[in-house]
């Protein structure tokens, strides 16, 4: 069985033995049958945008914004 073959290009070589290599996977929609390509990106959030990602949770704007979502009524956000 001939193993997978996947095509790249250079982000970066600045290491002494390795090379980043950025991949692009073709993948076919299951509905549309058309080809999309999704980017293999497996760099996590560090700590700093995680946590200002987690704060946006806990701000009145947020709970606002769900409980009229939930509520089905137009929202009124303050900035807050």
């Amino acid at each position: 069985m001939p193993k997978r073959v996947m095509q790249g290009f250079v982000v970066s070589d600045k290491m002494d033995k390795t090379v980043t290599v950025k991949v692009e996977r073709r993948i076919m929609h299951p509905l549309y049958k058309k080809f999309i390509r999704r980017l293999a990106d497996a760099t996590p959030l560090s700590d700093a945008e995680r946590d200002e990602a987690l704060e946006a949770f806990g701000t009145a704007d947020y709970r606002e914004g769900r409980t009229a979502f939930l509520e089905k009524r137009d929202s009124d956000f303050r900035g807050e």
